[in-house]
C-alpha cells in the first residue's frame, strides 16, 4: 500500500468479513432447525453439520493459490459469490440430503477460502498500531454475520416462497462484498502456484517442528473449549418445547449480544494471566454450565439460556485461541502468515468431530445425552491437555514463542 493512501476505517474494513459469518448462520443453525421441522433426526442432522463444519479446516491446503495469479480482492469477491450462490441452493434442497450436504460443504469452503483472502489482504493495508482494532472487528463481523442469518434464514423460508427466501439469503451472504470496492488492492505475488505449494509444504514442516506451535496445536486440536453444541441447538427447540419463531429470535440474540460480551470480557480475564490456563479454566467452567443445564425445566426460557450461555462461553474461548496463536507465532516471524493459517484450520477440529459425539449422544439419551456427551469430554480433556501442557511448559502454561530467525520469503 501507498504510504498516503485512503484507506476506510477499521471498523469497516472489519465487517468485510461478515460474508463467513452470514453463511454460517444459515448452514449451523438456520438448516439445522429447519431439518428438524421436517422430522429429520438429530444424528442426521449432526452428520450434516459436521460435514459442513471440516469445510473450515481442510480448504487451507489452497491457501497459497491465494497469493498468485490474481488479486486478493478477485479472490474474496469471487468465493463470497459462490458462498451465496451454494447457500441458495442448499436451501432450495432442503428435501433432498445429498445435494443439500454437498452445497453446505462446498459453501462453508467458499466462505472459509473468501475470508482467508480478505485476512491476508487486510494484513497488508491495515496500519501496524490498528491491527489489533481490526482483529477485534473482524471477529465481531462473523458473530454479527451469524447472529443475521440465524433469525432471518428460518423466518424467510417459513413466509416467503423458497425461491424467493433463497436468493435474497444468497445476496445477504455476498452483500458485504460491496465493502471490497473501497479498500486498496495491491498486485498479485507473480511467482508460479508450483513455487507457492512447495514453499508452502516446508514452511508447515518447519512449523510442526517448532516446540511453541506444536503445544499450541495440541490444544487447539482438543475439544477442551470447543463448544460444539453451539452447531447443534438450532435443531434442537422442540425438546424445549419452543416454537420456530422462538428458535430463530434466541438464535440471533443468543450469537449476537452474548459473542459481543464474550470478545469484550477476553481482555479483561487475560490480564496477568497465562493463556493456556485460561483456555482450559473457560472449557471446564463452559462444561459445568452444559452439565447444570440437564437439570433445567424444557422450556423455551430455559433454551434461550442455553443459547446464550453457550454463545458467551464460545466466544471467550475463540477470542482466547486468537490470542494462542499470536502467541505462537511471536514477533517477527517471517513464517507468520502460514503459521496463522495452520493453525486457525486447527480449531475447526474438534468442532467437527465433538458436532458427531454430540449427535450420537443426543441419539442415546435425549438432551441429557447430548449435553452430558459434550461436558464429559471436555472436562476430561481439559484435565488430560493441562496435565501435559503443565509439563510441556515448565510448569509455566506459557508458549515462550522464541523469536524466529531463518531467511524466507514469506507467501
Amino acid at each position: 500500500m501507498k504510504p498516503n493512501q485512503r484507506v476506510p476505517p477499521v471498523w469497516l474494513m472489519g465487517l468485510s468479513n461478515s460474508s463467513v459469518g452470514l453463511n454460517s448462520g444459515i448452514a449451523f443453525f438456520a438448516v439445522p432447525q429447519l431439518l428438524a421441522a421436517q422430522h429429520v433426526s438429530e444424528a442426521r442432522i449432526a452428520v450434516i453439520t459436521a460435514a459442513a463444519m471440516s469445510s473450515n479446516f481442510w480448504p487451507f491446503v489452497f491457501g497459497p493459490v491465494l497469493d498468485v495469479w490474481f488479486s486478493r480482492r478477485r479472490y474474496a469477491t469471487l468465493f463470497a459469490a459462490l458462498a451465496g450462490i451454494l447457500a441458495a441452493i442448499a436451501v432450495l434442497n432442503l428435501g433432498h440430503p445429498a445435494v443439500l450436504e454437498a452445497a453446505l460443504v462446498a459453501g462453508a469452503a467458499a466462505a472459509m477460502l473468501c475470508t482467508t483472502a480478505l485476512c491476508g489482504w487486510l494484513s497488508t493495508v491495515c496500519r501496524e498500531e490498528d491491527k489489533n482494532k481490526l482483529s477485534a472487528w473482524v471477529n465481531i463481523a462473523v458473530i454479527s454475520g451469524t447472529g443475521v442469518t440465524s433469525v432471518l434464514g428460518g423466518e424467510m423460508v417459513r413466509y416467503l416462497p423458497v425461491g424467493l427466501a433463497a436468493c435474497l439469503l444468497g445476496g445477504i451472504v455476498f452483500l458485504p462484498a460491496a465493502i471490497f470496492l473501497f479498500i486498496p488492492c495491491a498486485r498479485p505475488d507473480e511467482r508460479l502456484a508450483g513455487e507457492s505449494f512447495r514453499e508452502f509444504g516446508r514452511e508447515v514442516l518447519a512449523l510442526l517442528r517448532r516446540r511453541d506451535v506444536s503445544m499450541a496445536l495440541l490444544l487447539l486440536i482438543s475439544p477442551c473449549s470447543s463448544f460444539a453444541l453451539t452447531n447443534l441447538l438450532g435443531g434442537l427447540g422442540a425438546d424445549f418445547h419452543a416454537s420456530a419463531r422462538v428458535v430463530s429470535l434466541a438464535g440471533g440474540a443468543g450469537a449476537f449480544f452474548p459473542g459481543i460480551l464474550g470478545c469484550l470480557l477476553f481482555p479483561i480475564l487475560a490480564r496477568r494471566r497465562p493463556l493456556l490456563l485460561l483456555y482450559l479454566a473457560v472449557g471446564v467452567l463452559g462444561s459445568l454450565f452444559t452439565l447444570s443445564a440437564i437439570f433445567l425445566p424444557h422450556t423455551p426460557g430455559t433454551f434461550a439460556l442455553v443459547l446464550a450461555g453457550e454463545y458467551l462461553f464460545q466466544a471467550i474461548a475463540f477470542s482466547i485461541q486468537v490470542g494462542i496463536m499470536f502467541e505462537a507465532i511471536g514477533q517477527n516471524n517471517p513464517l507468520a502468515a502460514t503459521a496463522f493459517t495452520l493453525l486457525s484450520a486447527a480449531t475447526y477440529v474438534p468442532i467437527t468431530y465433538m458436532m458427531v459425539f454430540d449427535g450420537g449422544g443426543y441419539s442415546l439419551g435425549g438432551i441429557a445425552g447430548s449435553f452430558g456427551m459434550d461436558a464429559a469430554i471436555s472436562i476430561a480433556s481439559c484435565v488430560a491437555t493441562g496435565f501435559l501442557l503443565y509439563r510441556l511448559s515448565g510448569k509455566s502454561f506459557r508458549l515462550r514463542a522464541p523469536e524466529v530467525s531463518v531467511t524466507h520469503t514469506p507467501l
